[in-house]
């Protein structure tokens, strides 16, 4: 028993399960906006756990799949699988069960959800193969977590009849494709040598940061759009301003020449920015309903 706890904390440390901060809220908000106020206890449940099931089983088909990437890039070479700290087999086991519970979750939500899981469930694994293709992978990841926010939508309404989940799945895909294309600066040389696309290795390091600044403008210019259409008051308009403020700061951290703060631009900083937009949308949307 305790070798399996240990493989499964180490299975847990590999594919980040606390960063699922990133994406978890924007499903809370989508579920939350929906509902006008707080979905039920099982709509809630069911929401957190096909999020976890399903970013668990993306993030370990990521591994498994870059594992002789990993092994050959000196700033992945000691992730678990390529260390052989933990054995593949056991990442197809965790997969597998990862899927199952996704699958799980989107059938007791509503027959929709159920129906469209397939989609989302291709979408987040197939990420993992699009860097060896296309340079778009970066929008093949902000697609994977722009869904969050509409699916939830889906598990409380079952339809979408507002535009408020479609712009906040495209708030998602503009930032997370901006935050990747900032991230792939640090692999640059090694894409390049190895064969991969990104923006970074075939634009370079100075353009692609800016293109990372374009999509995040894009995304504030998505999220103020957000905000006038939902009518949510001034709670709301501090949670924009937020974001905007961190956006700006995330990208004087890291520049052309140095790339020493990428970890505090790409951890800290957006784990900010989808609890500051779910405290300050889903409570002005609390209020909206009081009123």
């Amino acid at each position: 028993m305790s070798g399996i706890l240990a493989k499964l904390k180490t299975t847990l440390e590999m594919i980040k399960f606390e960063h699922t901060l990133f994406a978890l809220p924007f499903a809370f908000l989508g579920a939350v906006m929906a509902a006008n106020g707080l979905p039920t206890w099982q709509q809630m449940l069911w929401i957190t756990l096909a999020m976890v099931g399903a970013r668990s089983a993306a993030m370990t088909f990521n591994r498994i799949a870059d594992r002789e990437i990993d092994a050959k890039n000196p700033r992945t070479a000691n992730r678990e699988l390529p260390s052989g700290k933990l054995s593949v087999s056991f990442a197809w086991t965790f997969l597998i069960l990862s899927i199952a519970l996704f699958l799980l979750a989107s059938y007791l939500l509503n027959w929709l959800t159920f129906a469209l899981s397939p989609i989302a469930l291709l979408s987040v694994l197939g990420y993992s193969y699009a860097k060896r293709f296309t340079t778009l992978a970066h929008l093949m990841l902000g697609w994977a977590l722009a869904i969050s926010p509409t699916a939830a939508w889906i598990a409380v309404r079952g339809t979408i009849d507002s535009e408020t989940p479609i712009l906040l799945s495209l708030f998602v895909l503009m930032w997370t494709s901006g935050f990747d294309i900032m991230y792939a600066c640090q692999d640059r040389d090694f894409d390049k040598r190895s064969g991969l696309y990104s923006i970074p290795a075939r634009y370079g390091i100075a353009r692609s940061l800016w293109m990372a600044r374009i999509f995040h403008f894009q995304a504030f210019a998505v999220l103020l759009l957000l905000y006038l259409m939902s009518g949510l008051g001034w709670v709301a308009l501090v949670g924009v301003g937020a974001v905007g403020a961190l956006l700006v700061y995330q990208h004087t951290l890291v520049k052309p020449n140095d790339l020493s703060k990428m970890n505090a631009a790409f951890f800290t900083t957006n784990a900010f920015v989808s609890v500051i937009l779910f405290a300050a949308f889903g409570t002005a949307t609390f209020l909206q309903n009081q009123q």
